[in-house]
């Protein structure tokens, strides 16, 4: 008899470290009610490791992974743990579902609330429509963080119900075939001599690092970069 089995493992990453000590803060009491209030969720309790944890499971669009309809707990709930910091103030770190069409306005919402985002990324391959997970955090006082989880998770809710099917495409205007950038402009906002091809233009800037006492920059990847293509009214980046 063969046998399938379907596995969903994401490894942590994009972890964002506020402090060394482990959990010495345990004896400060957590504001749980606080939190649900702010949140509009109900939360569990961890007394072992003094972290009170609200989740928001993805069920409100059908996701498949490999042609298999995944069940959120497989790994699509959107969560936030909250834990006692340092001189009164509390630690907030969390995972965030979202659709293509969701990440954008769910990071702005997180920034504007005063939340750090700290990852983006994807768990799964040949999943559809295409999950991605948005790690958020910050240190404060906790119905402010509570209340930016909610925020984000709002903005989301508005997104969906607004259009339920996630979008794959952007909603600007289409870039067309032919490539026209014109390359002076972007530099002169740029403040640099980007590479122009074929209608296009690429522009790198690198920074000086060493690796291993070697002196590396621009070439050998120390860079960031953005290149540009469409015409000047209608530009993708």
């Amino acid at each position: 008899m063969t046998r399938t089995i379907s596995l969903a493992a994401a490894i942590a990453g994009g972890i964002l470290v506020y402090s060394s000590a482990s959990f010495a803060q345990a004896a400060t009491a957590i504001d749980t009610a606080a939190i649900e209030q702010a949140t509009g969720l109900k939360g569990v309790f961890n007394k072992d490791e003094n972290v009170f944890k609200v989740a928001k499971p993805r069920a409100d669009v059908k996701i498949e992974v490999d042609g298999w309809q995944m069940p959120p707990f497989m790994g699509l709930g959107s969560w936030a743990a909250f834990t006692p910091g340092h001189d009164g103030q509390t630690m907030m770190m969390g995972d965030t579902v979202l659709f293509e069409d969701e990440v954008n306005p769910a990071m702005s919402t997180a920034l504007d609330a005063g939340l750090d985002v700290t990852a983006l990324h994807n768990h799964f391959f040949f999943d559809e429509p295409k999950v991605y997970f948005m790690h958020i955090g910050g240190m404060g006082e906790t119905g402010k963080l509570a209340a930016g989880v909610k925020k984000v998770y709002d903005k989301i809710a508005e997104i969906r119900a607004a259009q339920p099917k996630p979008q794959n495409l952007f909603a600007d205007a289409k870039i067309g075939a032919a490539n026209t950038i014109s390359g002076a402009p972007l530099d002169a906002i740029l403040g640099t001599k980007g590479q122009a091809k074929d209608g296009m233009l690429k522009v790198v800037i690198g920074r000086p690092a060493t690796m291993h006492g070697v002196a590396v920059g621009k070439e050998m990847g120390i860079n960031t970069w953005a290149a540009f293509a469409g015409a000047d009214e209608a530009t993708s980046r």
